[in-house]
């Protein structure tokens, strides 16, 4: 029963996609774009940033378009639950959906997924103009271990961002709590420079960052064939904060919806 809704949602979210093609051809251009600029950003950079690169084989352009690439994940973690709240507030059908006998976990969880099955068509569409235009080459890739990875990425993302949809619930706002995490983790997670050319201070704080051991690992993964021995603190750190947000994220949406309902602020935005 619980599959069969969220393929209903997922087949609502995808005849509204259907119904704005032009954007996602932007949204291709938008990409080759993007994967244009810091290909000769890192012609610029040339070896200079390699001492930086080691273990990741060296070269920028492979460590920033999987970067850049992979983000999209994370992103679409911290703010598609609140997005989608907040449209179902507009639309007037989130009331209708939360009185159904359906769990509140369902409900959240389905809205989001055509927005994480995109995210993978977007990370498909850099990794092809990257390989295909650019030279790219993934070095014996373990596709399984990557998806394992970001699995429990998007997981610990995932918490934050049900818990930004609680905010939603409750203020009939944004929170610029998750814009801060947004911006901080790109900036120190690693997205766009190795967190080694940080200052020590920051470093330290980066420590604190999924992101950080998300993109750490999933470079070594793609780039240089890693196996499980050589990211299993990586791993272990993940599934620890995973196990920790997914539980208090639903829990404290959970507990948002009850307000609204006792205020009598469901339909309210």
């Amino acid at each position: 029963m619980e599959f069969r809704k969220f393929l209903a949602f997922l087949r609502r979210d995808f005849q509204a996609a259907l119904s704005y093609k032009f954007a996602f051809f932007l949204n291709i251009i938008g990409i080759f774009v993007s994967v244009v600029t810091f290909y000769f950003i890192a012609r610029i950079f040339g070896k200079g940033a390699s001492p930086y690169l080691s273990e990741y084989g060296g070269e920028y352009f492979p460590f920033v378009l999987l970067g850049i690439a992979f983000s999209g994940y994370f992103s679409t973690a911290l703010r598609s639950f609140a997005s989608t709240v907040r449209g179902e507030q507009f639309l007037g059908t989130l009331e209708a959906m939360l009185i159904t006998p359906t769990r509140i976990s369902t409900i959240i969880l389905a809205s989001s997924l055509w927005d994480f099955l995109f995210a993978s068509v977007n990370v498909f569409i850099y990794l092809f103009f990257g390989v295909r235009f650019f030279g790219l080459t993934l070095f014996h890739p373990n596709f399984l271990l990557a998806g394992i990875i970001l699995i429990l990425t998007v997981i610990c993302f995932s918490g934050i961002g049900i818990i930004s949809a609680g905010f939603i619930m409750i203020f009939k706002k944004g929170d610029p709590i998750t814009w801060l995490i947004s911006t901080f983790s790109a900036l120190v997670g690693g997205v766009y420079f190795p967190v080694k050319v940080l200052p020590e201070g920051v470093q330290k704080l980066s420590a604190f960052v999924p992101l950080t051991y998300s993109l750490h690992s999933l470079r070594l993964v793609l780039l240089q064939g890693a196996g499980f021995d050589k990211i299993i603190s990586d791993l272990c750190i993940l599934l620890v904060l995973a196990l920790a947000l997914l539980p208090i994220g639903i829990f404290f949406f959970s507990f948002a919806v009850k307000r609204a309902k006792m205020e009598g602020s469901l339909v309210h935005y």
